[in-house]
């Protein structure tokens, strides 16, 4: 009996741990960092919110910064109007699954038809089919790793804690001027509605983006979508 959970532990480490391993430690089949830019990159992830999603698209016109969305795709389903507007107004629309669950609890096939359906409802909205992807969290499955090679997968190398309220905008600011460099991957958050995040965390991303966007022009740094990067 021993043997056999100990078998059961080693395939999950290997189902599980491995593609983690490989994709958000050493960047192995998805980006993470293009030490060779000279450009950054901004993603956002669960959204569209209908609160802050346009307070954040307001805020990325004022300083003519393009972005990359990571969308789930029920919502995307529930406010097309949002990502209608992210699409004319020349942002990145990519998937980040149609519920906001872990592809680690998500059987194969469950993942595949949730990712097709995703892809669906944006290409019914935007005319464009997303093939960029990141998963909830970061993880993925052995299956996914080695099977979802039509979409491209990604990871980040700068984050900021921003689905947690304590701290405000200014723990969001320090850390993402304290860590951004060129060829970066930054992960942000445009809804609080999903576990472990707090509903008005948000808002302190947006305040705190006011003065990240003013310092980075200082610096030089260029903001671009994930296919411009």
């Amino acid at each position: 009996m021993v043997k056999i959970i100990m078998i059961v532990l080693v395939l999950l480490a290997l189902y599980w741990l491995v593609p983690y391993i490989l994709t958000a430690g050493f960047g192995i089949g998805a980006l993470k960092r293009k030490a060779s830019s000279e450009k950054i990159a901004f993603t956002f992830d669960d959204g569209p919110n209908p609160i802050y999603t346009p307070q954040l698209l307001d805020l990325l016109k004022i300083n003519k910064i393009k972005a990359t969305f990571f969308v789930v795709g029920s919502k995307a389903e529930k406010y097309p109007e949002l990502i209608t507007r992210m699409h004319n107004e020349g942002h990145l629309i990519g998937m980040h699954n149609y519920v906001h669950k872990s592809n680690w609890v998500l059987a194969p096939w469950t993942l595949r038809r949730h990712l097709s359906k995703t892809a669906s409802i944006i290409e019914r909205i935007t005319g464009e089919r997303p093939i960029y992807y990141r998963p909830p969290w970061g993880l993925l499955t052995l299956l996914d790793f080695l099977l979802m090679k039509k979409y491209k997968i990604i990871h980040w190398s700068v984050m900021a804690e921003d689905w947690r309220s304590k701290g405000g905008s200014e723990k969001v600011k320090n850390r993402l001027l304290q860590n951004i460099k060129k060829g970066d991957v930054i992960l942000l958050h445009d809804c609080g509605e999903t576990p472990g995040a707090d509903e008005d965390a948000p808002m302190n991303t947006i305040h705190a983006l006011k003065d990240v966007f003013k310092e980075l022009e200082g610096r030089g740094m260029s903001c671009v979508r994930m296919d411009e990067w």
